[in-house]
């Protein structure tokens, strides 16, 4: 089911003020696609799928589950939560520990007063659909992180949802556990086929599970596109720095070329991917580190930055290495068996395509 949201607000008092903490959002979300709700802790994302699902009560704006409106305060329409057909995954699981695995994967089933056999069947299905087939007697207390997680996903798809929404349902897992369950989760939806709406603050997370991702700040979207276009292509500082690491440089325009944008910056001039922008906007050049190599390399579409390594920390898979070119900080990313060490001069080379401009 597609979800439609037209000006949305709401709005929470406290000691006195006004917080905005959704600020006419404004959004199309694809059906039978994973749309993923990104940004730091307040942005207002978790207002936003609670709004949704029919935890939270909008103060203005619209908001259409298919061809039903569920809510709307200008046309006078409440569609209880109940009745939205939506399944909601908790960021803590919110598994009843008094209850074994059937009896809370049932429990929708059972409020919707279906028989025992259908709920037993529809059960079973499910666990065996999120690989928990033979633990239905389990207590809930005698399960992993993950088996729990599970156990959540199982209950919000037992009723056949047409969307289901998770409110960062991997943030009590460890990092190991979460990378595994992510892969999961990622697999289940995809064989579903249906709408989810997911919440995170973590950008991995985002990149790895998403069709689409709407990146929020300050109670609305800054910016919406595919994992690649937001990580490759995004047009804003904020989004460019928050998906991902990134040298950030002032830059103003120097000259627009066919294929290129020519910016002056304090490490230079340099070519960038073209972009176009309003006169008055303020730029900003970003650097990923892993697009930065350590050499020269030879190409008309190729900057070079002079300039001296002057720390690496070695975090595993790479050093995470500063250069110093005019006195800006730039970080690159070195192989573990790199022959460089601290005071090595260097020449850093970063192609146009991967030299993007945003605007402040």
């Amino acid at each position: 089911m597609e979800i439609k949201i037209r000006g949305l607000r709401k709005r929470f008092y406290s000691e006195g003020k006004v917080i905005n903490a959704l600020d006419g959002v404004d959004l199309d979300i694809e059906a039978n696609k994973i749309f993923t709700l990104l940004g730091p802790s307040g942005c207002g994302k978790t207002t936003l799928l609670r709004c949704i699902v029919g935890l939270e009560t909008p103060d203005e704006g619209e908001i259409q589950i298919g061809d039903t409106i569920v809510w709307s305060k200008e046309k006078g329409i409440y569609v209880p939560t109940e009745k939205r057909q939506l399944g909601m995954v908790f960021q803590t699981y919110a598994i009843w520990p008094h209850m074994n695995v059937f009896n809370n994967v049932a429990y929708p089933l059972q409020n919707m007063k279906l028989p025992k056999a259908e709920i037993a069947k529809r059960v079973a299905k499910t666990l065996k659909f999120v690989q928990l087939e033979g633990y239905e007697g389990r207590p809930s207390t005698r399960l992993s992180g993950g088996q729990q997680q599970r156990v959540a996903l199982a209950r919000a798809l037992v009723a056949e949802p047409k969307v289901i929404l998770f409110d960062e349902p991997l943030s009590n897992l460890d990092a190991k556990l979460r990378e595994e369950t992510r892969k999961e989760l990622k697999t289940f939806l995809g064989e579903l086929g249906i709408t989810a709406v997911y919440v995170t603050h973590d950008r991995v997370e985002a990149l790895a599970l998403s069709d689409m991702i709407g990146v929020m700040n300050r109670g609305n979207i800054v910016e919406l596109g595919t994992p690649k276009k937001i990580y490759f292509d995004a047009d804003h500082q904020f989004v460019a720095d928050f998906i991902g690491r990134a040298n950030l440089v002032p830059a103003a325009i120097v000259a627009q070329q066919e294929a290129s944008t020519i910016v002056q910056t304090a490490l230079g001039q340099i070519k960038c991917h073209r972009r176009t922008f309003a006169a008055d906007d303020e730029l900003v050049l970003c650097l990923r580190p892993e697009f930065i190599e350590v050499e020269k390399i030879e190409g008309s579409d190729v900057n070079h930055l002079e300039g001296v390594i002057r720390q690496m920390i070695f975090v595993g898979e790479v050093y995470e290495t500063e250069v110093d070119v005019a006195g800006q900080r730039i970080m690159v990313k070195l192989d573990p068996t790199t022959p460089y060490n601290e005071g090595d001069r260097v020449t850093l080379s970063v192609k146009a395509e991967h030299c993007l401009l945003v605007s402040k």
